[in-house]
């Protein structure tokens, strides 16, 4: 059984890998020159779930599917798209 504090710290991880996550997708499109409506066109995504990856706020989690989309788009394998610095 799990205590609240592990618990707690899973979620704290979880979210700040989400928020290194949102930086490492901003960097890589503003490297590329585009803007979110270009990415999501690019990855076949929605507009919508390019904003939200984006966000710093509460960035939700990216399923698999979406990362290799996202690396496709970016002509790079997907675990370079998890490469924080």
């Amino acid at each position: 059984m799990f205590c609240l504090r592990e618990d707690s710290y899973n979620a704290h991880v979880a979210t700040t890998i989400r928020i290194q996550f949102a930086h490492r997708l901003r960097a890589l499109r503003n490297r590329a020159g585009w803007t979110q409506e270009e990415l999501a066109e690019r990855a076949e995504l929605a507009y919508r779930h390019v904003q939200r990856l984006e966000s710093l706020k509460n960035p939700p989690p990216a399923k698999i599917d979406t990362l290799e989309k996202l690396a496709k788009a970016f002509k790079i394998p997907p675990a370079k798209l998890l490469e924080f610095s």
